[in-house]
C-alpha cells in the first residue's frame, strides 16, 4: 500500500482538498463546473496526470448524487430520448482516455487549459448553436464524439453537453435530468477508462478517494447556501475565474 505522501507532499494535499471543496460548493450552488475548477485549480501546482486521476472518483460519486436527486424515472426518460449522444460520449471517453499517458506534460497543460478557456468563454458570451430537427441525428453523433474525447483527456464533458442541449432547445427542467444521466454514465466510463489507461492506479486512487470527502462537503454547503446570493452573477464570476486559471495552464504548457 502506497502512502498518500508518496504522491504529493502534505501542503499540496491540503491545496487539492481546498480546490475540491470549492468545486463541490460551486456544483452544489449552481449545478456545474466542479471538474473544471478541480482541473484548472489543481493544475496550477500539480502535475496534469495526477490532477486527472484525482478528479475521477469525486466525479463518479457527486454525479451519482445528482442522478439520485433528479429521480430515476426522469433519468430513464432522458436516456431513451438522448441515447445516441450518451452512447457516443461513453465510447469516446473510454477510447480517448487511453491516449492520456502518451501526451507530454507540457502538451497536457495545453490539453487541459484550452477546453477550460474555450468552453467558459462560449458560456460568457452566451452563444449556442441552433440545430434544425432534420439535422438532429448527425449533430448528436458529432457532438457526442467531441464531448467524449474531451472527457477522456481532460475529465470534463459538461460544458459541451450544455451546448448540445441548448442547441436542441431542451427545456431547462428537462436539461437537469438529461445532464444527470450523461454526467453519471460518463463518469463511470471515465473511471473504467483510466483504470485501463493506468492513470488511476495503486497510488493515485488513494488521492482520488480522499478528494471525495471535500467534494461532498462542498456540495452540501452549496445546496445549503446557494439560494442566498445572485446565482447568475455567481456563475459568471466563476466562469471568469476559470478563464484566468485555464489561461495559466496554457501558459505553463507553452513556456514549460
Amino acid at each position: 500500500m502506497f502512502d498518500l505522501l508518496d504522491i504529493l507532499p502534505l501542503s499540496l494535499l491540503i491545496f487539492a482538498c481546498a480546490v475540491t471543496l470549492l468545486g463541490g460548493f460551486v456544483k452544489g450552488a449552481v449545478g456545474f463546473a466542479m471538474p473544471l475548477i478541480m482541473i484548472s485549480g489543481m493544475g496550477i501546482l500539480i502535475e496534469p496526470q495526477i490532477v486527472v486521476a484525482g478528479v475521477i472518483i469525486p466525479i463518479v460519486v457527486t454525479n451519482g448524487m445528482q442522478v439520485a436527486r433528479a429521480g430515476l424515472g426522469s433519468a430513464w426518460d432522458s436516456l431513451k430520448e438522448h441515447w445516441r449522444y450518451v452512447l457516443v460520449v461513453c465510447v469516446m471517453i473510454l477510447v480517448s482516455a487511453q491516449f492520456l499517458r502518451s501526451i507530454p506534460a507540457n502538451a497536457m497543460f495545453i490539453v487541459l487549459g484550452v477546453p477550460v478557456v474555450g468552453l467558459c468563454a462560449i458560456q460568457l458570451v452566451g452563444w449556442h448553436p441552433r440545430i434544425p430537427p432534420k439535422h438532429r441525428r448527425v449533430f448528436e453523433w458529432g457532438a457526442g464524439a467531441v464531448s467524449g474525447a474531451l472527457g477522456g483527456l481532460a475529465g470534463t464533458w459538461g460544458p459541451p453537453t450544455v451546448l448540445y442541449l441548448l442547441a436542441l432547445d431542451t427545456p431547462r427542467a428537462r436539461q437537469m435530468a438529461v445532464q444527470g444521466v450523461i454526467y453519471g454514465l460518463g463518469s463511470l466510463m471515465l473511471f473504467l477508462g483510466h483504470l485501463r489507461s493506468g492513470v488511476l492506479n495503486a497510488q493515485t486512487w488513494q488521492l482520488s478517494a480522499l478528494l471525495v470527502l471535500p467534494a461532498i462537503a462542498g456540495m452540501w454547503l452549496g445546496f445549503k447556501l446557494g439560494d442566498r446570493f445572485d446565482q447568475e452573477r455567481f456563475r459568471r464570476a466563476t466562469l471568469w475565474v476559470l478563464v484566468l486559471a485555464g489561461a495559466n495552464l496554457i501558459r505553463r504548457g507553452l513556456v514549460g
